[in-house]
This record gives structure tokens, C-alpha cells and sequence, in this order.
């Protein structure tokens, strides 16, 4: 079992960035997929972006695609999620997640971290 700890929120102004860490205990991210979800008050959890640990390929939702980042560091087992050009609407609750598959579901993924509140001011 993989337990997972997010780190990196903040309160940053729009236009800014924020990176957010994903670190794995327990056993090393190989062979899963991480995603990354966010939830804002009021609305359900949603998919923001994605990769496997043995692979390039990443995915992203519409609403971040050009401006978000994901990316692995191996030897720290840890995955980044860079977000530039924050707008108001970023701000949630960014959780990080690992599933056997790379999957834009909440359900997908069995291994959760408990959160890392971003908060952008217009």
C-alpha cells in the first residue's frame, strides 16, 4: 500500500504560479499511475491532470491544459504538478491520488493524500 502527502499550496495572486509535491511512502509510485484532483467548495472532486510513473505520457483536463505541468522525480519518488498563470477559478482543495491505471475518474484511483489548499486572489 502507497501512502501519499501533498505539499506546495499556497495564496498566490492570479497570473502567478505554485508548484505542488506528491510524495510516496510505503512503496516507490512504480508501476501506478498518479493523478492529480481538485475540489472547490460546493462542487464535486474533478480530474486536473495525470501521468504514469513508467511512462511520458500525461493528460489534462481542458481548463488547465497549457498551463499546469506534471512531472516525476524518480529519485525522490515524487511527483510535481507546476501550475502557472493561476486564475481564481484554480483555487480547491489539489489532492493526489495513485490507481493501477492513468484515469480521469475519481474512482480509478484507490490510494489518496488528504489535500493542499490553493488559494488564488483576483
Amino acid at each position: 500500500q502507497v501512502q501519499l502527502v501533498e505539499s506546495g499550496g499556497g495564496l498566490v495572486q492570479a497570473g502567478g504560479s505554485l508548484r505542488l509535491s506528491c510524495a510516496a511512502s510505503g512503496r516507490t509510485f512504480s508501476g501506478y499511475a498518479v493523478g492529480w484532483f481538485r475540489q472547490a467548495p460546493g462542487k464535486e472532486r474533478e480530474f486536473v491532470a495525470g501521468t504514469r510513473w513508467s511512462s511520458i505520457k500525461s493528460d489534462y483536463s481542458e481548463s488547465v491544459q497549457g498551463r499546469f505541468t506534471i512531472s516525476k522525480e524518480l529519485a525522490k519518488n515524487t511527483v510535481h504538478l507546476q501550475m502557472n498563470s493561476l486564475k481564481p477559478e484554480d483555487a480547491a482543495v489539489y489532492f493526489c491520488a495513485a490507481g493501477p491505471t492513468l484515469s480521469t475518474h475519481v474512482s480509478g484511483y484507490p490510494y489518496w493524500g488528504r489535500g493542499t489548499q490553493v488559494t488564488v486572489s483576483s
